[in-house]
């Protein structure tokens, strides 16, 4: 931008101080199999980027917890051992993107999970005046998957290792107090087989989804969290200056 006349340029300098301090807003959801490394990729964007996370599962815990109206409805499906209705979940999550926090944009993570459910939250989204910017896929193939999670070892203490990526001294010891090192359920190659599956048939629909309506962002989760990192900060980096521009 030319200085404007009959000034020393420092109006220009102001406008494009203000213009660069106008946040647009960013609205993210994450998702990708279990495994692939989703949990670390959001502590760092909420870190570049100021957003707060919202894991569904999070979320739906401190609405019960603060008794609200929709956590009461969750507590009763909870308690009851079925699943959230997607209505209450909508519900739930849309109070917490009315916080003061969530202003200038969210990253969710957990929902949706369903075809349908994206249906729900964006017509949500967009009844609020608002949208999706972007769905970011942390892309990882199953047996990588299953190579991750039942690698996983546990001390009685909680202390966690891996029996590739980060081995104890003594195999099958814990370093710090020598106990036995256990390999949990959840982390058999059995079950994860099972979760995967489910992630297919449910959740993996939402790939064709956004990528139709140009919201899809993929990242090779099989790199370096680092490296993911680096890739997804400047993907989201871009989206912003785009929707500046």
């Amino acid at each position: 931008m030319p200085d404007l006349p009959g000034t020393d340029g420092t109006e220009a300098v102001v406008r494009k101080e203000l213009a660069i301090a106008v946040v647009s807003e960013l609205n993210l959801i994450l998702v990708g199999p279990p495994g692939a490394g989703k949990g670390t990729q959001a502590e760092r964007l909420t870190q570049d980027f100021g957003l707060p996370y919202y894991a569904t599962g999070n979320i739906l815990r401190e609405a019960v917890a603060n008794g609200t109206e929709l956590g009461r409805q969750a507590k009763e499906h909870m308690d009851a051992g079925g699943l959230v209705p997607d209505d209450v979940i909508i519900g739930v999550i849309l109070e917490a993107l009315k916080q003061d926090e969530a202003a200038d944009g969210f990253l969710l993570d957990g929902f949706p999970r369903t075809v349908p459910q994206a249906d729900a939250l964006g017509e949500a989204l967009q009844n609020a005046g608002r949208k999706i910017s972007a769905v970011l896929l942390i892309d990882v193939p199953d047996e990588e998957v299953v190579r991750r999670l039942s690698g996983r070892r546990v001390s009685k203490a909680g202390r966690v290792y891996h029996v590739d990526f980060d081995p104890p001294k003594h195999e099958g010891r814990c370093d710090i107090d020598g106990s036995e090192l256990i390999q949990r359920d959840d982390d058999k190659p059995e079950t994860i087989r099972k979760r995967l599956s489910v992630y297919h048939e449910q959740t993996e629909p939402l790939v064709e989804y956004y990528e139709s309506r140009d919201l899809l962002r993929r990242f090779d989760g099989t790199r370096t969290p680092t490296e993911v990192h680096d890739h997804v900060r400047a993907t989201v980096a871009t989206l912003r200056l785009e929707d500046e521009l």
